[in-house]
């Protein structure tokens, strides 16, 4: 199905790191509507659903869709719902996908909304809050950030310099919940959550949604945007995906989605004018960079630093060889932890010539790679295509 399916539009509320005094229900129908008015569809126009919370026939409901011939909840990152939507496109299971995802602060990843009767309801995965000897859930990011600065011997500066280009980013970003500048002092001296990762090397819980419109490539020329081609998309686990099981940091889930990713794809990093690689945890970025292959294991800090734009305020930015800028919108550390679909519209945005002020001119090929190490590993890699 390699350029057949295309993504349509991308919608967003924006995001805000605070508990507002909104349902996420609230937020999905409204990134829903914006993309469904930002290429001219109505709800009448939908036969599939995908998305993670609210639920689909929830979300039908809402929005008044009158019939649906497919739909599904699969669940997060958001690379699943692409892989999905765009499997029930092609195979004709249904013609015009509404693929939605809420972001929520919850119990299970702000200690506010755990203090929230409204919000400590949802817990994580049905079994509460993970406790803190637990390796699993995003406790398994400490242990194996540990475990990658000592083997390889890697400063925190490394760590600082992903967390820093996301803010910077982001400052370009008004939907970002976090746009003041950070510099590497600020990175140094912040509050440690579970050593090594301090405050910014986490991602930011946030309020807010995005929505995007996945079709067949003939329909999604025929819209009011340029299509995205979807040239390929990629899940990856290896046999033992449970945090405490995994056999190291030369054998995960990234490696799985590399191999399979670049096999399927028309080009790779040579070719691509954008980098959305997945910030939830700083030492996933580091891992990305090293596994799509810009730089061996253990040497994503120094690659980095040899590719680093500073400013005269302390602040900065990646850009690859000079030209490819990573993550553009400001990441899950900055613009907030939307498990995946920031990437992806940021990609989106960037390839319909929608990005405003951090616009790629010209650009062309994107690859997006979402989640981390264990059972959440995902690859995209994306292509403007041509309206009718």
């Amino acid at each position: 199905m390699k350029d057949r399916v295309a993504i349509a539009g991308a919608a967003s509320t924006g995001f805000q790191a605070r508990n507002t005094d909104r349902s996420q229900a609230s937020y999905v129908a409204q990134a829903c509507k914006a993309v469904l008015d930002q290429c001219g569809l109505t709800p009448r126009d939908i036969d599939g659903l995908c998305g993670s919370l609210p639920t689909a026939p929830a979300v039908q409901s809402m929005l008044g869709i009158p019939e649906l011939t497919w739909f599904a909840n699969p669940v997060i990152p958001f690379g699943n719902h692409v892989a999905a939507a765009a499997s029930a496109v092609y195979s004709g299971l249904c013609d015009v996908v509404l693929a939605y995802h809420g972001a929520y602060r919850m119990a299970w990843n702000t200690g506010s909304a755990l203090k929230d009767p409204f919000r400590r309801g949802v817990t994580f995965g049905g079994g509460g809050v993970v406790p803190p000897e637990s390796v699993a859930g995003s406790a398994g990011y400490t242990a194996w950030a540990s475990r990658y600065i000592y083997e390889f011997n890697v400063p925190r500066e490394s760590l600082g310099h992903v967390a820093i280009n996301s803010r910077t980013n982001a400052m370009a970003n008004p939907g970002a919940a976090m746009r003041d500048p950070l510099v590497m002092e600020d990175y140094l001296s912040a509050r440690m959550i579970r050593s090594p990762l301090c405050l910014y090397d986490m991602d930011v819980a946030v309020d807010g949604a995005d929505a995007f419109i996945i079709t067949t490539a003939e329909r999604a020329a025929g819209l009011r945007l340029p299509p995205v081609l979807i040239n390929a998309v990629v899940l990856g686990m290896t046999g033992k995906n449970e945090e405490d099981q995994t056999p190291g940091l030369r054998q995960h889930g990234q490696h799985v989605t590399v191999e399979a990713l670049k096999a399927k794809s028309d080009f790779w990093i040579d070719d691509i004018d954008v980098l959305l690689a997945y910030d939830g945890f700083s030492v996933i970025t580091l891992n990305w960079l090293e596994n799509v292959g810009f730089c061996g294991p253990g040497e994503a800090g120094s690659f980095i630093a040899d590719n680093w734009v500073a400013n005269e305020d302390g602040t900065g930015r990646i850009m690859i060889k000079g030209r490819v800028p990573v993550n553009t919108h400001g990441g899950s550390l900055s613009e907030g932890g939307t498990q995946g679909t920031g990437h992806l519209r940021e990609a989106v945005h960037q390839l319909q010539g929608l990005a405003a002020g951090r616009q790629i001119e010209g650009a062309e090929r994107a690859l997006v790679t979402v989640g981390g190490f264990f059972f959440n590993a995902e690859g995209m890699t994306l292509r403007r295509g041509r309206p009718r």
